[in-house]
């Protein structure tokens, strides 16, 4: 098996700046509000024997009666300053709790426009439908011999919805083709399935991005900066194509399997979607699970708040309606939670650590060590997560304002935050209920050699 490269390499942080985002434009006023199978290896099983007895129970959702008085009161107030600057109080809602305790509850059960929080749903519909461990399979297959270099016949790629096949998944293949006695393709590059590069949907255009990568003399700009970040000797590959990019709905009836590409497992695809909030990522996911009427049923039994609590019209966020209610975003965190507590993982492995974590959250001054997930359209702003405090432990809360007032519904966010650390006291590193499982780290892509000729 040949092991790739460092995940940190194959951000292609030039696609991602592309396609992250809940907007699809940018808010003129502000800087950016971007936010920026066909084969299955596993399928979702429950470890076989998960030791849960010494593990910190997960809270669930809290009643939505009785917050605590002084913290609602708080909240009443923040509220009334939203409403003096002129945004109507029913635009905004609020969910907050410690533990099993409901501390605040505004709006907690109205669903309103959730951006970006809509990522929460579908990684937890994803995480359910497949493990965390799942990988997606590309398969690249040949229909030809091979004679003095050249494959004479055609290089067939069977896609299988990999949402992070990006340059450096190229540039790796065709090394190995190389090493495989392959410098020429007689005929074509024929696509099938689903087989996605470079976040493009459209089998043809991943096709020819393919194309391009496995040859270094027709790589793009954005190509030649990828390569830059790899190891330095890594080589340049060259496996020209004679022929063209064909998409097929069915693979070759002659075709023979030369490479099997294992993606980077699910919690790993689902960090890098959530670190980015890349909305294209975000979609791949949400349709390898049926949609996003299936996402938002999942998310909603898993989190046991009523179906109204939670419509999408997609798996991204990227519409004003999709709707979520804070008490079902935060409850989605606290879902995802659970799920993963019996494989020794917490929400630090599928969402970004603040001050530890590189992604769209670096510019914002959030409390470090909070773990959380925003959301931004040009006029919905949302944050959700969790917030470890010292006296109140961890706090699950999730707020969603409504209006054309992005930066100053970040800054109210922030400041909201920054108070909670202050009057509870900031903590020092991060809880062991959401510390990242440090065997995760190394977690990659991978490629297998099947045929070596």
């Amino acid at each position: 098996m040949i092991k790739p490269l460092s995940w940190k390499t194959v951000l292609s942080l030039t696609l991602l700046t592309f396609t992250v985002g809940c907007s699809p434009q940018s808010n003129p006023s502000q800087p950016s509000a971007n936010e920026n199978e066909i084969d299955s290896v596993s399928v979702a099983e429950s470890p076989a024997a998960a030791e849960l007895t010494q593990k910190p129970t997960i809270p669930s959702l809290a009643s939505p009666d009785n917050p605590d008085p002084a913290i609602q009161a708080q909240i009443e107030q923040y509220m009334n300053g939203l409403a003096a600057k002129g945004f109507a109080k029913e635009n905004h809602g609020i969910w907050i709790q410690a533990g099993n305790t409901l501390l605040a509850n505004y709006q907690g059960t109205v669903p309103l426009p959730a951006a970006s929080l809509t990522k929460i749903a579908t990684s937890l519909a994803a995480l359910q439908t497949f493990g965390p461990d799942h990988q997606f399979i590309t398969l690249i297959g040949a229909t030809g011999v091979v004679e003095n270099g050249v494959l004479q016949g055609d290089l067939v790629i069977e896609g299988g919805e990999d949402p992070f096949f990006v340059w450096e998944e190229a540039i790796a293949i065709g090394n190995l083709l190389n090493q495989m006695g392959i410098q020429q393709v007689a005929g074509n590059l024929i696509i099938t399935g689903k087989f996605y590069m470079n976040f493009e949907f459209d089998p043809f255009k991943s096709g020819t991005l393919l194309r391009q990568g496995l040859n270094h003399q027709l790589w793009t700009p954005e190509a030649q900066t990828q390569y830059q970040t790899l190891p330095p000797d890594t080589p340049k590959p060259q496996v020209a194509i004679a022929g063209s990019v064909q998409v097929s709905p069915t693979p070759p009836s002659n075709v023979q399997p030369l490479i099997r590409h294992y993606s980077f497992p699910l919690a790993e695809l689902i960090k890098k979607m959530n670190q980015y909030s890349n909305n294209k990522m975000a979609e791949m996911l949400a349709n390898s699970v049926g949609g996003a009427n299936v996402v938002a049923q999942q998310a909603a039994a898993a989190t046991g708040v009523p179906q109204a609590e939670i419509t999408l019209v997609n798996g991204s966020g990227l519409s004003d309606q999709n709707k979520i209610s804070p008490r079902a975003a935060s409850g989605l965190f606290l879902a995802i939670a659970r799920y993963l507590q019996p494989y020794n993982m917490t929400l630090g492995d599928i969402l970004a650590v603040v001050g530890q974590d590189e992604g769209i959250l670096n510019e914002r001054p959030l409390p470090p060590f909070a773990i959380v997930k925003s959301g931004s359209l040009n006029n919905v702003s949302a944050l959700g997560g969790a917030l470890p405090t010292q006296q109140q432990g961890i706090i699950w809360f999730s707020t969603m304002n409504r209006g054309y007032n992005l930066e100053g519904f970040r800054a109210q966010q922030e400041a909201l935050l920054q108070s909670f650390t202050s009057q509870w006291g900031a903590v020092q590193s991060l809880p062991e209920p959401l510390q990242p499982n440090p065997e995760r780290a190394n977690k990659t892509s991978s490629n297998e050699v099947l045929n070596p000729g």
